[in-house]
Parts: structure tokens; sequence; C-alpha cells
């Protein structure tokens, strides 16, 4: 387990990796009182879990699935943090094979949020190492997919954008240093810790994983964001491929 600090200076991936849609409760099977809209109108919000918030903001299911199986599988298949940091609502629609309307509903609740923290910045999460990093991003330890994720820091190591850069498929997932450090250049970032999930969990970095992040923090020196390391995280480990 690393446990040096990052020191941030003044300056195509390819990811490893089945996600299941067996939920056996509809909204239907739910008591009224365990109903989220009910829950929320007699216990208040702070009574709701993550995915009961999610089906009352999307109000009704799609076609294939009653809005608690919905609410489900996408916090299933993206994670708590990871749902409300995508900014592309057809890029969501099409992950999660959604209506565009409701993934621009989730986009546009997890805009308020950020817009919020913005207004907040003095509550924003440290990073200083690799085990830091490992906690912040608990949710992406069971995700069937592989993700990739940019934490975006300022000068005083401070997370100030969170972004899901790209979802893979169960076996493999390809980015390109462009949609790596976009974020980067529109928040001003000083610097970005990379992580991605290993689903076999096998902690171990691909040759490719080492060979892409040398590339990518030669980019970043280009651009003037320090590339302070590249995690994977497994269910119960997580490595530095940056050292």
């Amino acid at each position: 387990m690393q446990k040096s600090a990052y020191k941030i200076l003044d300056n195509s991936l390819f990811l490893d990796g089945s996600s299941s849609r067996d939920y056996l409760i509809t909204i239907h099977d739910l008591p009224s009182e365990e109903k989220p809209r009910q829950k929320l109108m007699s216990q208040g919000p702070q009574s709701l879990t993550m995915r009961e918030l999610i089906a009352v903001i999307l109000n009704t299911g799609s076609v294939k699935e009653d809005v608690i199986e919905l609410s489900n599988r996408i916090m299933k298949e993206y994670g708590e943090k990871t749902i409300l940091s995508e900014t592309d609502p057809e890029h969501l629609s099409s992950d999660l094979d959604i209506p565009i309307g409701k993934a621009c509903i989730i986009v546009a609740v997890g805009e308020i949020a950020r817009r919020y923290g913005e207004k907040n910045q003095s509550g924003f999460t440290t990073i200083r190492n690799a085990e830091d990093v490992y906690n912040y991003l608990q949710d992406m330890r069971n995700l069937p997919k592989e993700h990739l994720r940019g934490l975006f820091l300022n000068s005083h190591s401070k997370i100030i954008r969170d972004e899901v850069i790209s979802i893979g498929t169960v076996n493999s997932n390809i980015i390109h240093p462009r949609e790596v450090f976009r974020a980067g250049i529109e928040c001003n970032a000083a610097a970005v810790v990379l992580a991605h999930n290993h689903p076999s969990g096998e902690v171990t970095p691909s040759d490719q994983d080492v060979e892409i992040s040398k590339q990518l923090v030669q980019a970043g020196k280009i651009l003037g964001i320090t590339v302070l390391d590249h995690v994977i995280i497994t269910k119960d480990r997580f490595v530095s491929i940056i050292k």
C-alpha cells in the first residue's frame, strides 16, 4: 500500500476487465409507505438511500423497467459518486440504455451538486497519496464494468472536479489523452490523479497500463497539468502505477 505524499509541480488507455439485471423487487412489490416518494414525504429526504433518491428524481421507469428496477441498475452499473459526475447526457443514455430525457435529468442534478460544491470549496477532499484515492473512490470497488476516473486537483491538493472519463465493456476500455485532460483544462486544474477499477480483482497493472500512464505523464507536462498517479482499484486492494 503506497502512502508517500503526492507533490504537485508547476508545470488512449486500455483497461482490463458483468452485470446482472436480475432485480426481484419492483415498485409494485413495495408497501405504500416504503415507496420512495411516499417515504420522502413521510420521513424526509435523509431517510432515502441514493437509489431511492434517483427513483424519485426519475419519477417513472422505462418500457423495459419500472422506476425501482431502473434506479437499482443505474446505481449498480455507475456507482453513487460516478453517476453524479457524468456531464454528457448522450453518453449516459447510450451507456445505460436509458431514455435521453432521464439522462438529462440525472446530469442536471449532478450539475446542481457541482455548482453548490464550488461555492463551498473549503470542504473539498484533499488527496495526498494513493491511499487517499482508494478511500475516496470506495464506490468503484464493486463496479461490474471498468471505469476510468480523473480526480482533478487545485494547487492545494483539493479535488475541484471528479470526472468519469470513460466506462468500458466487461473486457476493456480505450481512452484518448484529450479525453483525460479536457475536464482539467475546463476547471484550471493544477494536477490530476487517474484511477481505474479491475472487476476481476487482479491488482497488477498490465503492460498497456504502464506504457500509457507514461504517455499521459508526458502529455500532462505539455499542458501544465501534473499527472500525479494512476491507481488501480479492486475490492480490497490498490496499487500505484506511477511511482
